[in-house]
Formats: C-alpha cells, sequence, structure tokens
C-alpha cells in the first residue's frame, strides 16, 4: 500500500506545479526507489489512457478513491505484473477488474491495435520502441559466465556469442549475447523478465545496467585491497567490488539511510560478500586519519546526483521547475564537490572512481574539473579507448553513457590517480583541498598526515647518501678530513 500511495502522492505533486517529477522521486526518500521510479513513470506515460478508463468505469465514485490513486492502482492491474498489495484495496480492484479490461479491450478495438503501446500517442510511442536492452551481471563470487551460459541454454534461452558493436544488442525475446565491453555481462531483450528465476534468487546474477557496472569495473581494485563504498547503498556497485576481489580484502560501506542500508545487507548476503564492513554513517565525517582506513587505497564515489540520466526520468518541466531544478542542480554540485575533495584526502589512496547517474556537466565535467584544480597530486585516467562516448571537451578521459550512443541509461565515470611523483614532495601536503566547510582543525589535520611508506624509504635513503662532509654545517669537521688526506698521500709518495 505504502509504494501505491507514494506513488500517487508524486504524481499528485508533479500535476499541481509543485517540482518537476525526476526531483520529486528523488526527493521521496522511497525504500525501493527504483520500483518507484517505474510505476510513476509507466503510470505517467499511460495517464491519458488510464484517466479514460476510470472515468468511463466510474470507478471513482464507486471506490471512493481520488484520480491519482486510482490510476497507479489501475496500472498495475491492468498493464503491470499485478497488484503488489493485499487486503481491502486488492478486493476492492478485483470486484471491478472486468469492466475495467472491457474498457480497455474497446479502446484497442476502436483503434484497430493489439498492444497497450499502441494507444500511447506516437511521440510517446518512440520512446518506449527505443527501450534499453536488459543487461545482466554474472556473480563470479558464486558461479561463472560459463556456467551462467550453459543454465541459460538449458532454460530455453539462445546463446548468440560475444557482441562485436551495439547493433548487436538489438535482440529477439530469447536471444541474448555476452556484452562487448564487460566480460561479466550478459545483454537481453528489453523486458525480460529475471525477478523469478532461480540464478537471481540465488543470487548467481545481478540485475544491472551496463553503466552502473563501469564504476567498478574501472576502480577493478585487487583482491587483498582495501577500499571505501561512500554512498554504497542499494548494494550492486558493492557487490560488484567484492566479486572483483574474489570477497579477498576489506570494503568500507557507508550510507546515511538506515533501510537502503538493510536492503543492502540482504543483497549482499544473496550474493555471497563476507569481506564487507557496512555503515550508517556520513561519508563526508568518516576521519581519512583514523588507523581503520589507513590501508585504503582505493574509492568509489557514487554521490547523490539529480538522475537526469534515467530514462524514465525525464519529463517536460515547466520554467519554474526548471528554475527550481537549476537551483538544485548548484546545491548537488556542491555536495558532490565536498565528496571528492574528501574521498582524496586519505593518505594512502592511489585511485578514485567518481560517478553520477547524470547526464549534466554541472555535476560531472565541471566537479571534476574543480577538484583536480583543488588537488593538484591528482591526474585523471584515460579510460576505455574504444568507448563511443567521451567526456565533454576537455576531459575527454572520462567517459558518458547515454541510450543512443551506448544503449544504456545517461551516466558519467571520471578515475583520479594519484600522482608517481606526488609522493616525494615532503615540504606540502600530497592532497590540497580548498574545502568552504572544511574547519581550521580538519585542514590542520590534513597538512600533519603522517609520511606515506613511500616517503620514509625516500628519506631514509637521502639520509644515508648524505655524508657530513657534504653537510655545510660542519665546516671544522672538512678540514681535519683534509690534512689527514694530506699526510696520507706524502706517506704513500715516500
Amino acid at each position: 500500500m505504502a509504494l501505491y500511495m507514494k506513488a500517487a502522492e508524486i504524481l499528485e505533486k508533479a500535476e499541481r506545479k509543485q517540482g518537476a517529477l525526476k526531483t520529486l522521486v528523488y526527493e521521496s526518500k522511497f525504500t525501493n526507489i527504483k520500483q518507484l521510479f517505474a510505476l510513476v513513470c509507466e503510470t505517467q506515460k499511460y495517464s491519458s489512457i488510464l484517466e479514460e478508463i476510470i472515468e468511463s468505469t466510474k470507478l471513482l465514485k464507486q471506490t471512493k478513491l481520488n484520480m491519482h490513486l486510482a490510476k497507479v492502482l489501475v496500472h498495475d492491474l491492468l498493464m503491470g505484473q499485478g497488484l503488489k498489495c493485499g487486503g481491502s484495496w486488492k478486493a476492492m480492484m478485483m470486484k471491478h477488474r472486468s469492466r475495467l479490461q472491457a474498457v480497455l479491450a474497446r479502446m484497442k478495438v476502436k483503434q484497430k491495435v493489439s498492444r497497450n503501446e499502441d494507444l500511447l500517442p506516437a511521440s510517446i510511442q518512440q520512446l518506449v520502441g527505443d527501450q534499453l536492452p536488459r543487461y545482466v551481471r554474472v556473480n563470479t563470487l558464486k558461479t561463472t559466465v560459463e556456467d551462467a551460459v550453459d543454465y541459460l541454454k538449458r532454460d530455453g534461452f539462445s546463446y548468440l556469442g560475444k557482441a562485436s558493436r551495439l547493433d548487436d544488442l538489438t535482440l529477439k525475446k530469447r536471444d541474448f549475447v555476452m556484452d562487448l565491453h564487460l566480460p561479466e555481462l550478459l545483454v537481453f531483450s528489453p523486458k525480460t523478465d529475471f525477478h523469478d528465476h532461480f540464478l537471481y534468487k540465488a543470487g548467481h546474477i545481478i540485475l544491472q545496467d551496463k553503466a552502473s557496472c563501469l564504476p567498478a569495473y574501472l576502480l577493478n581494485p585487487p583482491p587483498g585491497s582495501h577500499l571505501i563504498d561512500a554512498c554504497a547503498a542499494p548494494g550492486n556497485k558493492s557487490s560488484h567490488l567484492a566479486a572483483i576481489m574474489n570477497n579477498k580484502g576489506r570494503l568500507f560501506a557507508f550510507d546515511l539511510d538506515a533501510k537502503r542500508l538493510a536492503t543492502m545487507s540482504t543483497l549482499l548476503l544473496r550474493a555471497g560478500v563476507t569481506c564487507q564492513q557496512l555503515a550508517n554513517q556520513d561519508f563526508l565525517k568518516v576521519d581519512p586519519d583514523s588507523p581503520q582506513y589507513k590501508d585504503v587505497e582505493y574509492i568509489l564515489l557514487d554521490p547523490s546526483c539529480s538522475g537526469s540520466g534515467m530514462v524514465c526520468l525525464r519529463d517536460n518541466a515547466s520554467s519554474a521547475d526548471q528554475e527550481k531544478d537549476h537551483a538544485r542542480l548548484a546545491a548537488l554540485a556542491s555536495f558532490q564537490l565536498r565528496c571528492l575533495n574528501h574521498g582524496l584526502r586519505f593518505p594512502r589512496l592511489k585511485r578514485l572512481v567518481y560517478s553520477t547517474c547524470s547526464i549534466h556537466s554541472q555535476e560531472n565535467e565541471e566537479v571534476v574539473t574543480a577538484c583536480l584544480q583543488q588537488n593538484p597530486g591528482f591526474r585523471l585516467v584515460p579510460l576505455l579507448a574504444q568507448w563511443p562516448e567521451r567526456g565533454l571537451e576537455p576531459l575527454t578521459q572520462c567517459l558518458r553513457a547515454s541510450t543512443t550512443k551506448t544503449r544504456t541509461h545517461g551516466f558519467f565515470v571520471a578515475l583520479l590517480e594519484k600522482h608517481s611523483e606526488a609522493g616525494n614532495k615532503k615540504q606540502e601536503p600530497l592532497v590540497q583541498i580548498s574545502d568552504p566547510e572544511a574547519t581550521p582543525h580538519r585542514l590542520s589535520t590534513c597538512e600533519k598526515r603522517p609520511a606515506s611508506s613511500e616517503e620514509e624509504s625516500e628519506a631514509s635513503e637521502t639520509e644515508d647518501k648524505l655524508t657530513p662532509a657534504e653537510g655545510r654545517a660542519d665546516e671544522p669537521g672538512k678540514k681535519k678530513r683534509r690534512k689527514r688526506k694530506k699526510k696520507k698521500k706524502a706517506a704513500t709518495v715516500e
């Protein structure tokens, strides 16, 4: 019931112009955000059709429901996978199901179509026709790609081998391929449903968009690593990191939302992850100099963002909504930069991957550019030369993703790496941070950070090579040694 009430509330607010749909969904703080995304977007897509069905059957008068709640219930009853609630609501809707189905059938006959999608306006039908493939990541903690492929073939799917171009990702109903970029990713036709499949329930496969797999894949922490997933819930990226490390090492995962963290714990358990340490904590309040994180060398940072890359959240906002979104983008970009700067303060950090599901440069290239200016000890790593969509100039080392060029949701990924020579400069901190909200105490802590092992070995080698004779403050000793050398030379000559 909570799902339908929240979806109805968001639809009503959007209709009253109290905010853009994508903004309202993200601010809802609903436990299962993806399920809410899908229901809200699909209901809005079929809004005019649902309204016509409801008015034709006089459903509101007979049930005392409001229009927005009636729409989400009728959508799942007629066009979804069935009502996800029980009790009085389900009993009430089932009572009217025959009449509702009859009206929908008459609408199809009148327009001479057979599918629900064909009732939509042409502009919306184009979006439906361009649906993204279903991506499935094989969880190598529990199985192998080869075994997963064999199981799916025995289950009636037809394996077409590895894709070699994007056009190969246009698949028929029971066909599937191996992705052309990520070897542990299998690609199926849109709407292929795995929620009731054995491989999904057993944690052998993870349902995850291709673009969302990029951050962990590109960070690529070796087994035995200590790393941080800074904004971890719901946990797909964390499980991917654990699989890459083969559960060997330590994965610190933080998230502020306790409910989402509880959901994540269940997901990781099903995926067979054992190297995690979850914390219901704000990443910005984690002390980089704590002994607990002294060996952290890798960080995955996927902070809160506008979600503008999510296909189902693209809507036409009014000018007032756009002004509100612009202000929200500025606030998000400021938060994202603070998270980046904070992540770079961990003393032994080697690499940090930064990602968003946003298409706005304000949250992507502009944040990374500002971070690099404030942290000259780090640089960008060029990523996947064969990837078809790059970051905006001049940050072409970064990756972008989109429905048209990569057949994924909109996404952005940057990989920052510490300079190899940056550790040799002992007079200044490795990471220079300009954080307007940082306290003087935090800045002094950063500046007084203990030297890394590389710096210590460099210093000891320099001290071994430096003899007292080379020190300017030892002039008397220098004269005595010169006299001894002259006496030795004279004795040798004699």
